[in-house]
Parts: C-alpha cells; structure tokens; sequence
C-alpha cells in the first residue's frame, strides 16, 4: 500500500485516540465525537483514493455505494430510535460489525489460494470468524431482551461449551484431510457452529446482566475487527479494533464490578439467571404519597438527592428534574444527583440524558461518592430506578441481585420513589426498599408528577 495512505491511516488512529480522551470528559465529549468521526471520514476518503489511484475503479465505486447505502441506514435508525433505545441501536450495530468480520473472513477464504496461507494466517482468520459470527447472534440476541421482545431465559451452558468443543475440533480436522475438508469448508462450518455459540451464550443473561453482555460483545466485536487487519495487513482495521475491543475489556470489567460478576464468569457464558416465579406473589406494606405532600417535602429540605433510571429515560423527564433543581436551589437547597454505573440499560445511559437537559455536570456524583453519608440528605427522590437502589442486594442472599453494589438511598431520612406501577426492576427481583418506613411512593408517569411537584413548588 501507498506510504502517504499508511501515513494518514495512522493520522486517522492519532484522531481516534485523541477523540476517546475528549470523550473522558463531559465539558469536551461533543469535541471528541466531532474528532473521531473526522478522522474516519479522512480514513474512508483516504480507502476511495487508493482504489481509485491504484487501477481498481469498479472497487472504489463499489466502496462509495455501500457507504452511501450504509449512510441511509445509520440515518434511518438514528431517527426511528429515541435516546431510551440507543441500547438496543447499540446492540443493533455492533450486530453489523460482527456480521461484517466474518463476511471478511469467509470472503477471503473463497477467493484466496489456501495453500497460501500458513498455520498462523489461517488461525487468525479464523479466530475472526468465529468472534465476528459469535458477537453477531449474541448482539441480536441482546437487542430483543433489551427491547423486550425475548424473555427467554434458560440454562444453555453446556450446549454452549458442547460448540466450542466443536469449533475446537474443526481446524484439526482440516489439517489432518485438507483436502477431503477444505479450508473454505472449515470457514464455513466454524462460522455456523460461532453462530449458534453466540445465541446460546447471549440467552441466558438475564435483565440485570444486560450492561455486562453488550459492553463484552463490543469487545469481541474490536477484537475481530483487529484479526481482519492483521490478514489484510489494513493498519486503520488493525489500530481501530484495538481501539474498540481494548476499550470494551475494560468497560466490561468496569461493568462486573459495578454488577458484582467476574468476568471469568461472563467469558463462559454462565451469568446468574433470574427467578421471579417465588417472588411475584410476595405483598408488600407500601405507602403512597401524592404530589402536593412531596412538593411540601422537598420545599422544607436542605440536603436532597435525586437518583434517575430507566423510568426517567422512558417518561422523558430529565427537563423537569432541572426545573425542580432551580426552584429547589432558589430555595437554598443543594441538589445532588446519584449514579449507578449501570442505571438504565447501559452504562452512561442517564449521564447522556441529564446532560441533555444541561443539568451541570458538577451537580452529578457516583455512588463511591455520597454511598457512605446518605444519612445527611433529608429527601432523596427516585425516578424509575429500581435495581440499583434495592436493599435484597445486601440483605437476601436468595435474591437475583444478591452482592450487587447498590445506592444505599435507605440511609436517607426521607425517600420517595416515583413508579408508573408496582412491577418489579430489569432484573425482576422485588424491591425491598419499598417497605421501609423512611419510603414512599408516588405513583403516575414521572413526567406528569414531577410537573405536579413543581406547579406545587411555585405555589410554596
């Protein structure tokens, strides 16, 4: 390849990085998008010369096309999902990434002479075959839980490990009867059983797993994407799957710990499972509290803290939170609001939504933070979150969620919980919380409550 093409490929992956750093930080990650998706764009535009330069026009028109029909797509999804489905978007496209790295590698064993791979060449293809073909079923399987049409939950681990075995077993046979097993016929072959692999480890993650699933399969997703550019000798493939897939490992470990599951544990597909059956009749001894009574109550609080989930993002009621903010601040309140790392369905997901109000990023803390003085605040007000804030995960060891880290709201003295209904959380554990004396409910769509409460506070 053209030494000016290598030369900007490497400028592309400078501006990768240097996009990722920006990313780190609220005040610049709008500038780190911008970044990054330059410096792709000069990636791409840099790929359509080359073709073109180089004799093999037809490839470059064939490239503009599929961008052109790729551009279409990402445009078309990007306004049919709202911002409480960039999870399932997410999954959706990391769906594509993985069916694309074994499309690649397939491809290459089709029109390449195997003779002419070594042993190492063809373990890496094949590698990134079997990691592309996995993360496209396990992501398509993660879109429908995560969109809530698949419920299925069953224990497939030894079917998983049985096709492992036999995607172990494949390469040795090609290389004892190339010739009766071709390596085409291998690629193929692994590719299907990879296929399988990926629905049979992505099934048995339950709800409160779901973080863990999406950020592991963008990892293997980079990591394939990395082995194409090794075969292909494409240093932006290469450095852009390092980027991806290193940045996916550590997310995912940031993911177990946050969620409390090894990730030795996630890698074999035995995530713990959920079991409703024996908690769905349990009766609770709950307190309702109306709208006018909570406006009263955070009117006459110094201290108080406002916990967002994924009732928030579906109730679109970020703008209202920072509207009660200032008028609770006009007050002289202080208003803090408390993250779980995996509040909603992906990490960052309510971070995104708070700022999306332009609630300033100063008044938005971590759990590690406030979880040891939750005593000092006299209100604390849950907006649809439910997991992340249930006491069965320090006090039930039969619980789904049982040794999760969670926001110790319990400790404040006043705790109100906004809820459409009394279903229970992703995981479907039943909430603890509910029966404490310090907690009360107001129950009705968190958008048009949080309206109630501050036409109340106004009146106040």
């Amino acid at each position: 390849m053209n030494i000016y093409i290598s030369f900007i490929y490497l400028l592309s992956a400078i501006g990768f990085i240097i996009g990722l750093k920006y990313m780190a930080n609220p005040l610049k990650s709008k500038l780190g998008n911008q970044v990054s998706a330059s410096a792709m764009a000069i990636a791409i535009i840099a790929t359509i010369y080359w073709y073109i330069t180089s004799d093999t026009i037809p490839n470059g028109v064939l490239v503009v096309a599929l961008l052109l029909f790729g551009t279409f797509i990402g445009k078309y999804l990007s306004q049919k999902y709202a911002i409480t489905q960039m999870p399932e978007l997410i999954s959706l496209f990391n769906a594509f990434g993985g069916l694309c790295a074994m499309i690649i590698g397939i491809n290459e064993s089709l029109i390449q002479d195997a003779s002419h791979f070594g042993i190492v060449d063809k373990l890496i293809l094949l590698l990134g075959v079997v990691l592309g073909a996995a993360s496209f079923t396990g992501s398509i399987i993660a879109y429908y839980k995560l969109s809530g049409k698949m419920k299925l939950g069953i224990n497939s681990r030894i079917y998983a490990i049985s096709t492992l075995i036999f995607i172990l077993i494949l390469p040795l046979i090609h290389f004892l009867q190339p010739l009766q097993f071709n390596f085409l016929m291998l690629s193929i072959a692994v590719a299907a059983l990879a296929l399988v692999y990926g629905t049979l480890f992505a099934i048995p993650v339950g709800g409160a797993d779901m973080p863990v699933l999406i950020s592991i399969l963008n990892a293997v997703t980079g990591v394939a994407t990395a082995l194409s550019g090794i075969i292909f000798e494409s240093t932006i493939m290469l450095l852009g799957g390092i980027l991806v897939g290193s940045t996916g490992i550590l997310l995912t470990m940031q993911m177990c710990k946050a969620m409390n599951r090894s990730l030795k544990t996630v890698l074999i597909g035995s995530i713990k499972m959920a079991n409703t059956t024996s908690e769905s009749n349990v009766e609770q001894n709950i307190q309702s509290i109306s709208s006018p009574e909570t406006a009263t109550l955070l009117a006459f609080s110094k201290n108080i803290a406002i916990i967002p989930g994924f009732g928030m993002a579906v109730a679109q009621a970020q703008k209202e939170c920072f509207e009660i903010q200032k008028r609770l601040e006009d007050n002289g309140a202080k208003v803090s609001y408390i993250i779980h790392p995996v509040a909603g369905r992906m990490p960052g997901h309510m971070n995104v939504l708070l700022a999306e109000a332009n609630i300033d990023y100063k008044d938005i803390v971590d759990m590690e933070e406030v979880n040891h003085n939750m005593q000092d605040f006299d209100a604390t007000i849950i907006i649809g979150a439910n997991d992340v804030v249930n006491p069965a995960a320090e006090e039930d060891e039969n619980s789904i969620i049982f040794g999760m880290p969670i926001i110790k709201a319990y400790n404040s003295k006043q705790v109100i919980v906004l809820k459409r209904s009394m279903a229970s959380g992703y995981s479907g554990a039943v909430n603890t919380l509910f029966d404490r004396s310090n907690c009360r409910l107001l129950f009705g769509d968190a958008k048009n409550s949080l309206q109630q409460i501050l036409e109340e506070l106004k009146r106040i």
